[in-house]
């Protein structure tokens, strides 16, 4: 029953919207031309799955995606736990840091494209520069929050270095690591959208981009639906690793 109820809250207003959407279709309150019906947005989608169009957009975006979240993962994690031990370190990397992390990922796309040329190279840049810092920040932050009690108590009993970083550090950070994954994720998502319109001739941002082009505003709005969509399964799922990985650590 409490699986029922939580299903139906999270369906609950995305319903009403398509209700309201679906109404002022119907009563022609809405400009076909400015916002299509659900029913035109849904034929729209069909059409590009059927087609194989919206698919191997779909797969482009996310092959980007998970290449420049995998590069700022296996850089951001160690850099954030050596920072969050180690005081001088953080003393000499973060003024670089704080002058770097305001910057926002779309004023990188003019060097992108200078650097790496018109093709994937940019959007796995952006995407490695979106997702870095909020990775970093709170892998740093997780390490820097841990129980001083659980520190002293383990140094009591005269434990490993390695032993302290295995059993206590890195536990007790796994949460914030998490929280940065999530945050991370979605300004990645979003960078390489921003990067296909402008780099790329495949993906979901160049999908958005060649439909306003041709006026299709239903196929605008299939593509922001599969961005929307794909971003709730990924981050439904990331907070289902977080529940499993805190419960379980």
């Amino acid at each position: 029953m409490n699986f029922f109820r939580r299903t139906l809250y999270f369906l609950f207003p995305f319903g009403l919207g398509l209700l309201v959407w679906g109404g002022l279709s119907v009563t022609g309150h809405l400009n076909a031309f400015v916002l299509p019906s659900p029913a035109a947005v849904f034929r729209a989608f069909v059409l590009g799955c059927s087609s194989g169009e919206l698919l191997r957009d779909m797969a482009s975006s996310l092959q980007r995606v998970g290449i420049g979240f995998l590069i700022s993962l296996v850089t951001a994690v160690p850099l954030g736990i050596l920072l969050g031990i180690s005081p001088r370190a953080r003393f000499l990397v973060d003024p670089v840091l704080k002058f770097m992390r305001p910057i926002p990922p779309i004023a990188w796309i003019p060097l992108a494209i200078l650097w790496f040329g018109i093709g994937n190279g940019p959007s796995y840049f952006l995407t490695m520069i979106a997702s870095f810092f909020p990775i970093l920040t709170n892998t740093m932050t997780g390490v820097e929050n841990v129980s001083r009690h659980h520190l002293a108590v383990a140094h009591c009993f005269q434990a490993s270095r390695r032993s302290i970083f295995c059993d206590i550090i890195l536990p007790s950070s796994i949460p914030m690591l998490i929280s940065g994954i999530r945050t991370g994720f979605g300004f990645a998502w979003m960078a390489v959208v921003a990067a296909e319109m402008i780099a790329t001739r495949s993906g979901l941002g160049y999908l958005i981009y060649t439909s306003q082009d041709l006026l299709r505003t239903d196929r605008v709005l299939v593509g922001m639906l599969a961005i929307g969509l794909i971003g709730l399964l990924v981050d439904t799922l990331i907070v289902s690793l977080k529940d499993w990985w805190v419960h379980w650590v």
